[in-house]
């Protein structure tokens, strides 16, 4: 081949593969976590008292110019927009952007932000900060920037698809949540922005951890759209040992809902991010529902898959007048869905779930919790994909729980069983959907420990095109009612398995 032939070759594969992709690699930011590792943990610095004091309506009104966006200039699909520190805020980050021309950092620019107030504009420091990052995409047409991805707060990140409005999040890692010991909070310390070309559906985004008991390296690309998908690869170094770690964690509010009491004075039907918890056993096949508490006191339980598929914080409900709030707009909030390709070994996965008074708490915690403690000086890495949308993020291909409702067992319409409930499940979709009124549907019902199962039998529910399980039972004194549930129609599973945990003290009956 002629030499000048040879060097067009050469320049053609440079034309494919951009030069940032030489400047920065993932590599990159795990040899900082590696090096990190090896150091002791030192707390990031914090903004001055009078920034982390400002009201929530002052820290509000300090507002990033949309005009000002990362990559605006070049019209390009995906845009940044960066958040100032304050208030909840109190650990700035450092930000950087990969391009053909290197790194490069994004000095705080406090002409970035409109502050209609002029004494809180004069009194913001001129090297506060920044606490994180939007990423928007053109959804609603070329020229709306639509924000669907926030990195902000220690590891957290919240998504949205086309057809959502932001509600629950992802986190990078979960520290000893819901121990008594206490939850450690490793941040997000410092982000790389990989530039997209103009046209590309996908951005990437690295990031580097740093907490007491680890550090880590992250991976991030996304691609926008219904739903949004995010891939993650992660890189952890353990510092100290972790009695309980938490892998892919997601975290949600749950306030009330169809199956729980409605708190005295609140007029709306249900309050929640998220209503169910949904898993999936590859290894077994099954698909496993369990509606989400809002308990007296702090619980946590452990659901044991031999390998898991997936699992997720879904939103199922989605009709407005269950909710009818027209501000939060509760039915549009995204469901989330954890999956992976590899074998992530022994484990469970966990659900926190923490007693609030308000809907301004996110009081629910999800997670993949692995066997065993971690030992200190030891690393692991993972890959998997968070999928923000609709309920139909998950690949769910048989009948679901659509509701749960659950009253006392001594009553009309209850039953006459004193210290009983009687709990509703309705199952719709898959292959119930057609079946005829005489196919016999046959329910599965048992309970846990100190659960005395009454009754259980299956109904039609013609008007909704749906089968209604109903069971009664009766829990011992001060023990939670656990019950596990489903459907099989001519000798086959039917449904997922509904799992449900009922503690003492939830107000849906007189306590003895």
């Amino acid at each position: 081949m002629h030499a000048g032939k040879v060097w067009l070759v050469v320049l053609g594969l440079f034309s494919l593969f951009p030069l940032h992709a030489q400047a920065f690699q993932f590599q990159d930011v795990v040899d900082k976590a590696k090096s990190k590792a090896g150091s002791a943990y030192e707390a990031p610095a914090r903004i001055p008292d009078f920034m982390a004091d400002l009201s929530y309506d002052d820290y509000q009104s300090i507002r990033f110019d949309p005009s000002k966006s990362l990559w605006r200039e070049a019209s390009s699909r995906f845009q940044v927009m960066l958040i100032p520190a304050g208030k909840f805020y109190t650990r700035p980050v450092s930000i950087n952007v990969v391009d053909s021309e290197g790194v490069h950092s994004q000095a705080f620019d406090k002409g970035l932000f409109n502050v209609e107030d002029p004494e809180l504009r004069k009194r913001v420091p001129a090297d506060l900060g920044y606490a994180g990052l939007k990423l928007t995409f053109p959804f609603d047409g070329k020229d709306v920037a639509n924000q669907f991805l926030v990195f902000a707060g220690a590891s957290y990140f919240r998504g949205v698809s086309k057809d959502t409005a932001f509600g629950l999040s992802a986190r990078g890692i979960a520290v000893d949540t819901g121990l008594p010991s206490g939850e450690e909070f490793p941040d997000f310390t410092e982000f790389w922005l990989e530039r997209p070309a103009k046209n590309s559906d996908h951005i990437r985004v690295y990031a580097l951890l740093d907490g007491p008991s680890l550090t880590g390296a992250y991976q991030f690309t996304v691609y926008p759209g219904e739903p949004t998908r995010v891939d993650v690869k992660a890189r952890l170094f353990f510092r100290d040992a972790i009695e309980l770690l938490g892998l892919a964690p997601l975290t949600s509010m749950f306030y009330y809902g169809e199956h729980t009491p409605r708190p005295l004075g609140e007029w709306r039907p249900q309050v929640h991010d998220s209503d169910g918890l949904l898993i999936h056993d590859d290894a077994t096949g099954e698909w496993l529902w369990r509606p989400l508490m809002n308990p007296e006191r702090l619980a946590t339980s452990f659901h044991q898959v031999k390998r898991v598929g997936g699992f997720g914080l879904v939103q199922r409900d989605r009709e407005f007048r269950h909710y009818e709030d027209l501000e939060a707009r509760y039915e549009r909030r995204p469901s989330a869905w954890v999956s992976t390709e590899e074998d992530w070994g022994k484990g469970n996965v966990a659900l926190v779930e923490i007693p609030t008074n308000d809907e301004t708490n996110d009081n629910i915690v999800a997670f993949w919790s692995p066997d065993g403690q971690v030992a200190a000086g030891t690393t692991r890495e993972l890959e998997y994909s968070i999928r923000f949308g609709g309920p139909d993020v998950a690949p769910h291909p048989g009948a679901r729980v659509v509701n749960t409702f659950v009253g006392a067992g001594d009553r009309i319409g209850g039953g006459d069983q004193a210290g009983a409930y009687r709990i509703l499940v309705d199952f719709a979709g898959g292959s119930l959907a057609e079946l005829g009124p005489d196919v016999p549907v046959v329910s599965k019902v048992t309970g846990g420990e100190g659960v005395e199962v009454l009754e259980h039998f299956v109904e039609r529910v013609e008007p909704e095109n749906l089968w209604r399980l109903s069971i009664l039972a009766r829990p011992a004194p001060d023990r939670i009612l656990q019950l596990r549930g489903f459907l099989m129609a001519d000798d086959e599973v039917a449904t997922e398995t509904w799992s449900y945990a009922l503690p003492p003290g939830t107000g849906l009956r007189a306590e003895p």
